[in-house]
């Protein structure tokens, strides 16, 4: 029967590392973008006896796995056991075990024992390579994840509102939050689950009693800028934004002072600081011009009613965020692989970009951070060039990456959106972060793009 096992150190106790595991989102978390795995059954978590059965594809063939969680079962160490109940596999059995390795600190061992059906040697070097891929991953993941968390180890945990937590970026917060041991509450504008918190902008309507019980709110929520700006768009990328921050801080700002959230994280982006060459922008740099820059700069104002309410508000300016799940990266790769990788336009412009490891950190860190408020640049400490950009994904894809696509075809495909989002650029610094000492976890392009994708060795910071 072949085995696989890998272990890495963690930055934790044996207890925090255990624990981290046993809170939901956990295999979400763990789970890398290119497997495209659906939760169809859960019972319980990782307790003795829970099953997880998913969903997912191998070789283009869509599979089903039930597994059942068992104890690990070893005096002096933590751990826990995913043993295949049905599956494609012969036979399956994943031991989790967390060794303490000093004051704070611990290694986890990964240790699979598994039979492929056809059984043969050929299974075991394509699926050793899977495995590889997928847990160098995963112990990066987990590495970021708890260096990060540990920065607040001395602080209770929140009671976070989050609207948008069905985006991109807020699918990862809410599970880098509950995997964290906060409480999350989604805000929805369907039908209300539990713990849900109702809420519809375009009606003015929101559920008042669920914000009481929250301590802070992380707002998230807008329509997608990627799309051919005709007016209708563009109204609707600036309501979706202003509508419900200013929804929100309005509330906020009448509730009682000693019932409502302390701290209201409303989201922005590095567009409010419009084209501006290679001139270095901090949070102390002024607002640009531009369609994007114009909207920024209204989606703030908009929360004014909690600044003045004296509730601590912070606008992170996000970045460019680099996920192997979507967003900008996706058909920026889909292109590389096919070899129309390469500099759009001059390839000067600069790409302010940050890392999803990073950015769920940041957005964190100013819900944990008392002394972060206003704006704040949520981006990595190292932005580049466009063609710096095409070059490296280039080289961690393999492919080569020196296709111009001309300006002129820019314009005339996209208009104005292919104008300020792809030819146009600002080179931001996180300054108010790197003063506060924030810690990146994924700070080179190149590290972030390797472990995005998959591909070849990376290293956490």
């Amino acid at each position: 029967m072949p085995v696989f096992s890998r272990a890495t150190d963690l930055p934790v106790s044996a207890e925090d590392a255990m624990a981290w595991h046993t809170r939901p989102g956990a295999f979400e978390q763990l789970t890398p973008p290119w497997q495209k795995t659906e939760v169809i059954r859960r019972t319980g978590l990782i307790e003795p006896g829970a099953l997880l059965e998913m969903r997912f594809v191998q070789y283009g063939v869509p599979l089903r796995m039930l597994l059942v969680h068992e104890p690990l079962g070893e005096p002096g160490n933590l751990g826990f056991v995913d043993r295949q109940v049905e599956g494609p596999f012969a036979s399956w059995a994943q031991k989790h075990r967390i060794v303490p390795t000093g004051e704070g600190t611990s290694r986890l061992e990964d240790e699979i024992h598994w039979e492929a059906p056809a059984g043969t040697s050929v299974a075991k070097v394509v699926g050793d390579a899977k495995l590889e891929r997928m847990f160098r991953y995963r112990h990066r993941r987990l590495q970021a994840d708890l260096a990060h968390h540990a920065a607040w180890a001395g602080l209770p945990r929140r009671t976070v509102a989050v609207s948008g937590a069905s985006g991109l970026i807020g699918t990862a917060l809410v599970q880098f939050l509950t995997t964290g041991g906060h409480t999350v509450r989604r805000m929805v504008r369907g039908e209300a689950g539990p713990g849900d918190i109702a809420w519809n902008p375009a009606k003015s309507v929101i559920a008042v009693g669920g914000l009481a019980a929250c301590d802070a709110v992380v707002h998230l929520a807008g329509a997608s800028i990627s799309t051919r700006w005709t007016s209708k768009a563009k109204l609707e990328i600036l309501r979706s934004r202003v509508e419900g921050t200013a929804l929100l801080a309005r509330t906020l700002a009448a509730m009682p002072a000693d019932r409502r959230p302390k701290v209201f994280v409303s989201a922005s982006a590095v567009g409010w600081y419009g084209h501006r060459g290679d001139e270095v922008l901090t949070e102390a740099s002024g607002q640009g011009g531009g369609f994007l820059a114009d909207v920024g700069e209204a989606w703030e104002r908009a929360a004014d009613p909690a600044r003045d309410a004296g509730i601590r508000v912070v606008h992170p300016r996000i970045g460019i965020v680099m996920s192997g799940r979507g967003g900008a990266l996706a058909p920026m790769a889909a292109a590389t692989r096919v070899g129309l990788g390469g500099p759009m336009g001059s390839g000067e412009q600069h790409v302010s970009w940050v890392a999803m490891d990073d950015i769920t950190a940041i957005l964190t860190a100013a819900v944990m951070d008392e002394r972060l408020s206003g704006a704040m640049n949520a981006t990595a400490p190292a932005p580049v060039q466009q063609r710096d950009l095409a070059k490296t994904l280039g080289h961690v894809l393999h492919r080569p990456a020196v296709m111009p696509l001309p300006g002129a075809a820019v314009r005339l495909a996209a208009g104005e959106m292919g104008r300020e989002l792809l030819l146009e650029g600002q080179r931001v610094l996180p300054q108010k972060l790197l003063d506060n000492g924030f810690a990146f976890a994924f700070p080179d392009l190149e590290q972030t793009l390797r472990h995005e994708l998959g591909r070849g060795p990376a290293q956490v910071s």
